[in-house]
């Protein structure tokens, strides 16, 4: 029999009771081409240039070849269209938002002191986001599996008098004791009885078999993701220019996650012998993270050509969830239709957990054409199976970090990008192309994309736009166990960015 326990409406569970996926660990760990204007026109190719605030982010010997004080803020227009393809549905969704993807300033303090090789120093701050979670996903068809099929499966296991209400007991009491005693799953399993999803084999209290009350092969499903949030930097700089051929750089950067997910599924069935005909299911994630990181780079100047080399840390986050869910069902007994609302009205909220990014190598040549433009080419490496969930020491993750290490790998980006200048007109362009982290490239393809834009210098003040534009295909899973079918989906990411410079 449960142990009766007062009603929480949070609640703190272990990390182990929480299932982080491959979806999670390419959210926190990866990082888009955004900055400025003039750093995304040309397809974020600056590791060998700087001389622009989001170059800093990718070389901090950027910093130092600013020649006076500069500042800078970026506004964008981020839009995603997703087009979906279900078994027999095809849906289009699209998200747009409004943000300001920069903001920051290097102060340049020269060395007056003509005897030393040190010419001068930089000091800069910046703040960059590193990648935009706002995005609309709508998937729609005819599938050939129910979602009581994971209900279902969560309960396999479960002893049967772990899902009954007691004497006294409440959906909220027993949602909450299962979320602090035997995790998600078990609350998963406890929903679904709740909702009449499953029957056990036996009534023993002691049963842990369960079979499905959906019947057939025909479901008609409705699935929407919403998520908002950003990954952002947060970028203290150190520069110096050593001679006239060699400029280094260090960054301290801290690191923010901010994402918010809503997903629901609305399923519906004519099928006969099937006890429930419609399930609306929802779950709600809320995340928000702090990381640590540092780089360190140099570039050197050789006559027309000009080398760049970075090394970037993995960054180490702490990071907080919590969830919620809520379940309605409606079943057919004796000619009547009964709908069931199962709301817990609880919030799980997990214990921190550590999460490690991998570091990157990042090597670039740049050639300038005098005062008339220049070219720039980026090559950067990061492996993603070295990807960690929790501390080296911390068992509890290790099956899932067994599977990153299966699952992901080394991944190569290339990025290349030129400017011609017409007097004080700035024509630019860029192609940037990623590869997949997965092994398997069917389950998230390659990314590559475009950019164009113009920059217009007013004496000590800039004005840059840029437009960019990047696809990628992947096939997404619904759920991770039981409805686990794919919708395949092919995403295209256009970005408007404005950007104000001013020298000082």
């Amino acid at each position: 029999m449960k142990k009766i326990v007062l009603l929480k409406l949070c609640l703190l569970l272990t990390p182990v009771m929480m299932a982080q996926g491959l979806t999670d660990a390419l959210r926190y760990g990866s990082e888009d081409i955004t900055g400025t204007a003039r750093f995304n026109a040309m397809g974020g190719a600056f590791g060998a240039l700087g001389g622009d605030l989001s170059a800093i982010g990718i070389n901090p010997a950027s910093s130092a070849v600013f020649l006076q004080n500069s500042a800078s803020v970026t506004f964008g227009v981020n839009g995603i269209e997703s087009d979906a393809r279900y078994f027999n549905g095809r849906t289009n969704s699209s998200e747009n938002d409004l943000n300001i993807g920069q903001i920051g300033g290097v102060f340049v303090f020269d060395n007056f002191n003509e005897n030393s090789k040190w010419k001068k120093f930089t000091l800069g701050l910046n703040f960059n986001q590193t990648s935009s979670h706002d995005n609309d996903l709508f998937v729609a068809g005819t599938g050939n599996t129910s979602i009581a099929s994971f209900f279902t499966e969560q309960a396999q296991g479960i002893s049967l008098d772990v899902l009954t209400l007691g004497a006294g007991e409440s959906i909220q009491s027993v949602y909450s004791f299962l979320g602090s005693n035997q995790g998600v799953k078990a609350q998963n399993a406890f929903l679904g009885f709740q909702g009449f999803l499953f029957d056990p084999v036996t009534d023993d209290p002691g049963n842990t078999r369960y079979v499905s009350n959906v019947a057939g092969n025909r479901f008609g499903q409705d699935y929407v993701q919403l998520s908002q949030g950003q990954n952002g930097k947060y970028t203290f700089n150190l520069g110096a220019q050593y001679g006239d051929q060699l400029y280094f750089g260090m960054n301290i950067n801290s690191h923010i996650i901010d994402y918010e997910e809503s997903s629901i599924i609305l399923e519906e069935n004519s099928n006969p012998n099937s006890l429930v005909d419609r399930i609306q299911f929802e779950n709600n994630l809320s995340v928000i993270g702090a990381g640590f990181s540092a780089q360190l780079g140099t570039i050197v100047k050789l006559t027309d050509f000009r080398l760049g080399f970075t090394y970037d840390t993995p960054t180490w986050f702490v990071i907080s969830e919590e969830t919620s869910q809520y379940l309605e069902t409606r079943r057919s007994e004796n000619n009547q239709n009964i709908t069931e609302i199962i709301n817990p009205r609880s919030v799980n909220i997990f214990a921190d957990y550590n999460f490690r990014t991998p570091g990157k190598y990042m090597g670039s040549v740049a050639y300038i054409f005098g005062e008339d433009g220049l070219l720039s080419f980026d090559y950067s490496y990061r492996d993603f199976s070295n990807i960690q969930f929790g501390s080296s020491n911390d068992s509890s993750f290790a099956v899932q970090n067994q599977l990153i290490n299966n699952t992901f790998k080394g991944v190569s980006s290339f990025k290349v990008g030129g400017e011609y200048r017409i007097n004080q007109l700035s024509l630019r362009g860029g192609l940037n192309y990623e590869q997949s982290p997965y092994q398997d490239d069917l389950i998230l393809g390659d990314r590559q994309g475009f950019s164009t834009g113009l920059g217009y210098n007013v004496g000590n003040y800039s004005f840059d736009i840029a437009y960019s534009r990047s696809t990628q295909s992947r096939n997404q899973q619904l759920y991770a166990v039981g409805l686990t079918d794919a919708a395949s989906i092919d995403a295209v990411n256009s970005n408007f960015i404005f950007t104000l410079g001013i020298q000082l």
